[in-house]
């Protein structure tokens, strides 16, 4: 969280639009913190995106684009690989964001499965809060044990792998 992966899905969705290619944008319909419908980046950009209940609504959707994006990936079904496959098989360019990694620091959901059939994987990365090193891991500072926790500042924090590691007990520099 807040590596900026929003924020680089956004812009090159909006390189593909000045290219003149026709672009789909999906989310997850769960998937409502900031706007029901828009995907928006912790920096307030946004762009218009379709909210779908499962992956293969995607399918019946992406119609003649030519380029699909996709945002928190890593909240859809299985199926989110089949139907990535599909439209690449298909001559689609399939752009993803999502988390690799969840609260506990175990791959997340379906991304491993992504990142492993993609022909390019950029991983962008946040500053660690605690000691300001580069940050890969989502720390949650709220009390639930549930894989999916949609939140913010106020449920997670993004962390180097040694302060993630040292939990509550990792002073903070002032």
């Amino acid at each position: 969280m807040f590596s900026g992966k929003t924020e680089e899905l956004i812009r090159r969705l909006n390189r593909a639009k000045i290219a003149r290619q026709k672009v789909e944008i999906y989310k997850p319909a769960l998937d409502k913190r900031y706007h029901q419908e828009d995907i928006v980046s912790h920096n307030e950009n946004s762009i218009r995106s379709i909210p779908v209940q499962t992956a293969t609504e995607i399918l019946s959707l992406a119609g003649d684009c030519e380029v699909v994006g996709l945002d928190e990936a890593q909240f859809f079904d299985d199926t989110i690989v089949e139907v990535c496959n599909s439209l690449a098989n298909n001559g689609k360019r399939v752009i993803v964001a999502g988390l690799d990694m969840d609260f506990l620091g175990h791959p997340f959901g379906c991304m491993p499965q992504l990142m492993s059939i993609a022909e390019y994987v950029t991983k962008v990365h946040a500053i660690c809060v605690v000691c300001g090193d580069v940050a890969s891991h989502s720390y949650r500072t709220a009390p639930s044990q549930e894989q999916v926790l949609l939140g913010e500042t106020d449920a997670y924090e993004a962390r180097c792998r040694r302060c993630f590691n040292l939990g509550e007990s990792v002073q903070r520099h002032s």
